[in-house]
């Protein structure tokens, strides 16, 4: 071309959770097993919409309003609504107007980051979620910039490792929350976040939250809110309905500003963002109306009780299969739809291979595997073309740890006990193989 056409931070837009799809669709089309454990889509694994909210969906369906534009900030009802919401946490309050509507949370993530000067970096933690970190980091023209989460302590973050990155690093203007974490499924607990609004508070920074798995917990977990612990930090959070309904094919998510007028800075950048949506004149207007008719309903509250308990039970069984296992660090979950599972110093190297008795199989593992590749990816390929199970290698979320994350969404147990059964297997066999 006459010019370059790329900047240097898009080699960052990579997305190895659907990546690695591609080659689990060759070995099924030769007629391998498929064991999807590689995405957080509960109706990819059978998950079903309780009948009461599809026919309250369908209902809107009828009403001829649904089919046209609605506020370029979003519908007005559920904005008051989730405002209210918001304000019944006693913590900091909001109006809907400080609510702003996308097309899925990801649309918000490239918004948020977009219009930030390059020079302006936002730190999240590693392992990251790719959304987050490949949009931070095409906005920068680099690498993103992350504080590390301990698989040694419960997953939670080295905060001495984010005060010292953000003390020596001039350039960090907010912090990223991942609460629940995915990849990790931790929870954080309350000192960790106030530390959060500590640190804001001594280098005048903003928080963002991601909190699309806020009503994702069990096992005896509750998620806190930014809005419950935020005080007077200027700080945004963002949510969705795609994990908890579930509902992700909508492509419906929020942001929420908190303590918009405490900063001439922030202000300015919520200002533009809902100029962003202006120009796009809205949002998907249908799951928008859905949100306040499903959530006052008197058995949505049960219907989420139930479902995470039925996750909460699914954690107990992966652990009950991995959790002993003394090649791993291993961490029990308590929200979200993952576990990060990581391999212990030493224990992966180079040549370890699983036996592959089809030579198809073997061939096309062969083909994947190089030895300039994380250890982790190696390990990862293998259980592919050996095992049939598809998880995701840790080193693709912007980690130097090696280990996979799987999910926790097979709804068939007997299919989650073959699955992690077969992991297991893997692991061993893998470890001891040279």
């Amino acid at each position: 071309m006459r010019k370059k056409l790329l900047r240097d931070g898009a080699n960052e837009l990579s997305y190895e959770i659907r990546g690695i799809v591609k080659k689990a669709e060759i070995l099924q089309k030769e007629g391998k097993k498929i064991y999807w454990e590689n995405i957080g889509d509960p109706i990819q694994k059978n998950a079903a919409m309780p009948d009461w909210m599809l026919e309250i969906i369908s209902g809107l369906i009828q009403e001829n309003s649904t089919f046209g534009y609605c506020h370029s900030k979003g519908v007005l009802e559920t904005r008051e609504f989730l405002a209210e919401q918001t304000n019944l946490l006693n913590g900091v309050q909001i109006t809907a107007n400080d609510i702003l509507f996308f097309n899925g949370l990801g649309d918000a993530i490239s918004k948020l980051y977009q219009f930030l000067v390059p020079t302006s970096r936002i730190i999240g933690p590693s392992p990251a979620y790719s959304t987050h970190s490949s949009a931070e980091a095409a906005h920068a023209n680099t690498t993103p910039l992350t504080y590390k989460l301990d698989p040694k302590n419960h997953w939670y973050p080295d905060m001495d490792d984010l005060y010292l990155k953000i003390k020596y690093n001039p350039n960090i203007v907010g912090i990223l929350i991942i609460n629940p974490d995915n990849p990790t499924g931790m929870v954080y607990p309350k000192e960790i976040l106030d530390r959060f609004v500590e640190i804001a508070k001594e280098f005048n920074l903003f928080l963002v939250s991601d909190e699309i798995y806020a009503n994702v917990t069990y096992n005896g977990a509750e998620a806190i809110r930014l809005a419950e612990y935020i005080q007077d930090v200027p700080g945004i959070a963002l949510k969705g309905i795609s994990k908890e309904f579930p509902w992700p094919g909508s492509r419906c998510g929020w942001m929420e500003y908190y303590n918009k007028e405490s900063d001439p800075q922030f202000s300015a950048l919520c200002q533009t963002l809902d100029n962003a949506k202006m120009i796009e004149v809205c949002s998907t207007k249908l799951p928008q109306m859905a949100i306040p008719r499903i959530m006052k309903d008197p058995r949505y509250l049960p219907y989420r009780k139930e479902a995470n308990k039925a996750i909460g039970k699914r954690a107990e069984i992966i652990a009950s299969l991995l959790g002993d296992l003394p090649q791993l660090t291993f961490n029990k979950t308590y929200g979200a739809f993952y576990n990060t599972i990581i391999f212990k110093d030493g224990v992966l190297k180079q040549g370890q291979s699983l036996k592959i008795d089809d030579p198809k199989f073997k061939a096309l593992r062969d083909e994947w595997v190089t030895e300039d590749m994380p250890l982790d990816k190696q390990f990862v390929y293998n259980l592919l073309a050996a095992k049939g199970v598809c998880v995701v290698p840790i080193s693709s979320f912007c980690s130097e740890l090696v280990g996979f994350r799987v999910t926790l969404l097979e709804e068939n147990e007997e299919l989650l006990k073959e699955t992690f059964t077969h992991i297991r297997e893997a692991v061993i066999e893998y470890c001891e193989s040279k």
